[in-house]
């Protein structure tokens, strides 16, 4: 007797293939035979020491989510059903150049202050790990969902050159080829970069270059949150095209939209410039969040020059009033690189946490409400939350167009992310919202993919990515990381205004053949584990 049976699924198995009829039979967490059509075949059912009658609704693999600022949010609550009410059963962590691994007690201290915004400073944490392999020893402890790690560039540049605006010497280049060599030797899939973050946006390209040739030699990817996301957006993407070009290492773009009133209606040349890189044989893939607004730090706008030092250096800028006035001057007239090249709008930044709860007034109003409401500048609004909240407020970036996400949804190469930031009162709902918001509003609602077409871009196309060879689909052999939706009902229960709640129509998730959800409840299974790197 097997573990589990699914009766009569509609099973979409992630290929991109058409549904079909089936039973699917689990053991011991994978999956050990498909026997399609049995009722109307009329041969014998498999049997089960458990059964569960999924008439109606979709079988298909565990979504991947791509983008993923869990780091800690795995630790600190472990049944993490944010994303398993969701039908997440991978997470991709380490993103944008900035995580807790590798460090030393130094560069462990300022990445925690640094990235308060988007993870919490960790006071509730054991910080009992300073390696890559640490840090997935300490995943495999037990979570909800399986997680994998890409190794952070900014965290790597800190630890050996430090946050300075300057050119790693050869001694540390060669420093960080260790390190990063090491990280993906103890299971990282990869290397990210945050090149709007200090001080990974302090590399020159020749560093990035022969820090993706050691990982392209280990069949690892970069993913790179690029230069530019506004002005000079194009540029950015086609930056990294050509670098990992030239470093033999393929190349996955983080949230790659194409934000700011500077780039409305253009998704179609960067799709033409992805296009013309696939067909020359570059190796890309992609991901995006199924919403318009952006999410990040406020001190994140700032521009790179007044960052260099780490945030202790950042503070003390922000309370000289002659060094403040020059970063207004880069925020509201220059455009500052940190804001992506464009003057900030403050009516655009909305909000979303602070780390100070007295501070809390501030949060679900953008930076002019809050101004006009205090009868002064936004921009002296700013400062004050920056310098009062330590750096750690969160904001919601309101320039993104619709009919470049759609565009960009429908690529080829196109995967989902979240890139959800779970912190603050009032976080982005893509945090909880955006695997049923892609079936539910652009499939069901809007057609812009047919369900098998979404499927496959949140399991299989990921799955590819991080050369996982047994999971992504429903196949004979695969672990049995699955979810079962109703196609009819599946939505995000995540609002702006509410986006907390979670989703609904999303009955059972399974991660390694057990249950996290369960009739639409969490379990208390946690199965999950770090996902290492497949040796070439």
């Amino acid at each position: 007797m097997e573990d589990l049976v699914i009766r009569d699924a509609d099973v979409v198995d992630g290929s991109g293939a058409d549904a079909y009829r089936a039973d699917v039979v689990i053991d011991a967490g994978r999956i050990v035979s498909i026997v399609k059509e049995a009722a109307a075949a009329g041969c014998q059912r498999p049997r089960a020491t458990r059964e569960i009658d999924a008439e109606g609704l979709v079988l298909s693999p565990g979504f991947i989510d791509m983008h993923a600022h869990s780091d800690l949010a795995l630790l600190r609550d472990p049944d993490h059903g944010a994303k398993a009410a969701q039908g997440v059963t991978l997470e991709v962590l380490g993103q944008d150049g900035l995580s807790y691994a590798p460090v030393d007690d130094r560069t462990l201290e300022e990445v925690r202050r640094a990235i308060t915004g988007w993870n919490g400073y960790g006071d509730d944490i054991d910080f009992d790990w300073r390696s890559v392999g640490g840090y997935l020893d300490r995943l495999d402890r037990g979570i909800a969902v399986n997680a994998a790690y890409l190794i952070p560039q900014g965290t790597v540049r800190a630890l050996v050159v430090g946050w300075e605006d300057r050119a790693a010497t050869p001694a540390e280049l060669d420093r960080m080829r260790r390190l990063v060599a090491e990280g993906l030797e103890q299971g990282a899939v990869g290397l990210s970069s945050g090149l709007t973050y200090t001080p990974g946006m302090y590399a020159r390209d020749a560093e990035l270059t022969e820090l993706c040739r050691v990982v392209g030699s280990y069949g690892g990817y970069y993913c790179p949150h690029h230069r530019s996301y506004g002005a000079g957006a194009l540029e950015a993407y086609a930056e990294m095209v050509a670098l990992t070009r030239e470093a033999g290492c393929p190349l996955h773009l983080a949230h790659a939209t194409m934000n700011f009133g500077v780039n409305k209606g253009r998704a179609p040349e960067l799709l033409a410039l992805l296009d013309r890189a696939l067909e020359a044989g570059a190796d890309i893939t992609l991901d995006t969040y199924p919403y318009t607004p952006g999410c990040t730090t406020l001190a994140a706008l700032l521009p790179s020059w007044a960052s260099e030092g780490g945030p202790e250096e950042v503070l003390a800028r922000l309370t000289d009033p002659a060094t403040a006035g020059r970063i207004r001057h880069d925020l509201e007239v220059t455009g500052s690189d940190g804001c992506h090249g464009v003057p900030v709008e403050w009516e655009t930044i909305e909000i979303s946490g602070v780390a100070d709860p007295a501070l809390g007034d501030f949060v679900g109003r953008t930076v002019r409400e809050s101004a006009d409401l205090r009868g002064e500048a936004p921009w002296d609004t700013a400062r004050r939350l920056l310098v009062r909240d330590r750096l750690g407020t969160t904001i919601l970036q309101h320039v993104g167009h619709e009919e470049n996400v759609r565009a960009i949804m429908r690529h080829r190469a196109h995967t989902g992310g979240s890139d959800g930031i779970l912190r603050g009162s009032k976080p982005h709902p893509r945090a909880y919202g955006t695997f049923p918001r892609y079936l539910g509003h652009y499939v069901r609602e809007l057609g812009v993919l047919t369900l098998e077409e979404c499927v496959a871009h949140l399991t299989s196309r990921p799955a590819a990515r991080l050369r996982l060879p047994d999971r992504g689909l429903v196949r004979e052999g695969y672990r049995a990381d699955l979810v079962l939706f109703d196609p009819r009902t599946v939505a995000p229960g995540a609002t702006f205004a509410e986006p907390r709640r979670l989703p609904t129509g999303i009955p059972h998730v399974l991660v390694d053949g057990r249950f996290v959800i369960e009739d639409g409840r969490r379990t208390d299974a946690l199965p999950g584990r770090s996902v290492r790197r497949t040796p070439l």
